[in-house]
């Protein structure tokens, strides 16, 4: 199995975790809270598209779907362009309102951005320097690794709440 064989599983599971996330969800339960200042599926689910979106769209050199593909446009969130959720207040939370076919549109778009760079990926390109902001630098495979992790906790989280809100 090669690295983007791994990663593509890793990440296609994702996808099908958003898709079951999502299904058959109406606007009011994406937005619904377990609690007051809690986080909604909506936002969980835009929160780790755009980290996803976000960090490989960094290590790849290329523009992020959010932006390039105009779902900044279409999903209109009153945040700003680069904004990936990290640090939200509870009413910014509590703004990221959009459809379940809005959200996996774009969800499905990163996705297949990332699978197409993850295609490229060799063994020796993981051990690549992405960032140097850490100590240790952070390599393109600790990168990928932490995307998947995040996706994977926000999708969980997610999956939680649905079962949560819908009994």
């Amino acid at each position: 199995m090669t690295p983007a064989d791994l990663l593509t599983d890793a990440l296609s599971r994702v996808l099908d975790d958003v898709e079951a996330v999502l299904d058959g969800l109406d606007d009011a339960t994406l937005v619904r809270r377990a609690g007051p200042d809690a986080n909604t599926i909506a936002w969980l689910v835009w929160h780790l598209t755009r980290v996803q979106d976000d960090h490989v769209a960094d290590v790849a050199g290329t523009g992020q779907v959010w932006t390039e593909e105009g779902y900044a446009e279409r999903l209109a969130l009153p945040l700003e362009p680069h904004d990936i959720g990290y640090g939200h207040t509870s009413e910014q939370v509590g703004a990221v309102r959009a459809s379940a076919g809005a959200l996996l549109d774009y969800y499905r778009a990163t996705h297949a951005r990332t699978l197409a760079f993850v295609a490229t990926v060799s063994p020796e390109d993981l051990d690549r320097v992405v960032d140097t902001r850490w100590d240790p630098p952070v390599t393109l495979g600790v990168r990928l690794v932490s995307v998947v992790n995040d996706c994977t906790q926000h999708v969980g989280q997610a999956a939680f709440l649905r079962g949560l809100l819908r009994g």
